[in-house]
């Protein structure tokens, strides 16, 4: 594992970082069986219907013709992934981007299809949760393999000095998306175990899943403790003090914290 100071300053340089094994392979088996179990139990209560994100660029990419399950908040369906997102080794990388003070805004299931699951154009995240600071990170927690074929994720190094650039959604017409297509983007294979960290200005994106294997993920929307979250927010909003604490936090923003 690198220091500190060097997932910073990789981070800081890149947009984003890749910490290999965080999760160690009995973890993360344990943590397999428990997304299965949410899976199933999403089919159980009649939740499993399969999303498709919409847009222009997506339908352009195949998005119309392809699905993906999702499902916000793990850690309310399970104390193991509760447990995950509390764990040292995953919020000590955290910590070396964010600083001490770790504050979570959601978690989301994702579980690609075989064959043809959907893909994700290229796009920013920064417009459906923007923060004061723009401190916001993804920890995306690989758990099965995640291969170019099965569409893992792909990401422009650098691309987060774009800041908050307009119209990159990835459901609209972009001059600028034009200018990074998800072909030439840098793709990133991961492990079962391996977590990507990346920030909310860095673009990203996805192919199809044309594998026979599925392809499971658990992302993780992290900020940091002296950072909240604007009106345009669009997300559901934890307010989850991971480490640390949420400095702008008061009673009343207490009481509406959304699961």
């Amino acid at each position: 594992m690198d220091s500190p100071q060097q997932i910073k300053t990789f981070f800081q340089e890149n947009g984003y970082y890749l910490a290999r094994g965080l999760f160690k392979p009995a973890e993360i088996a344990a943590l397999e069986t428990e997304f299965d179990r949410i899976v199933q139990q999403l089919a159980r209560t009649g939740n499993l219907d399969n999303v498709q994100w919409t847009g222009e660029l997506q339908e352009k990419i195949g998005g119309k013709t392809s699905m993906i399950t999702h499902t916000h908040n793990v850690q309310c369906y399970s104390a193991a992934w509760l447990r995950a997102i509390q764990s040292d080794p995953f919020l000590d990388v955290a910590e070396a981007i964010l600083g001490p003070d770790i504050i979570l805004h959601h978690t989301k299931l994702f579980q690609k299809p075989r064959e043809n699951g959907m893909p994700f154009t290229m796009h920013q995240d920064w417009s459906y949760f923007p923060s004061v600071k723009d401190t916001m990170i993804a920890g995306i927690i690989h758990v099965s393999r995640a291969t170019d074929e099965m569409g893992c994720l792909r990401v422009y190094p650098g691309s987060h000095r774009l800041g908050r650039a307009a119209h990159t959604s990835g459901q609209e017409p972009s001059e600028l998306l034009e200018k990074y297509p998800l072909e030439n983007a840098t793709v990133i294979t991961a492990e079962p175990g391996d977590v990507l960290f990346f920030h909310y200005f860095t673009l990203h994106g996805s192919k199809h899943n044309r594998s026979n294997e599925l392809r499971k993920t658990v992302l993780v929307q992290l900020h940091a403790g002296d950072d909240v979250i604007e009106d345009a927010n669009k997300h559901p909003n934890v307010r989850l003090a991971l480490r640390g604490r949420n400095h702008g936090m008061t009673r009343d923003l207490a009481n509406t914290a959304s699961a």
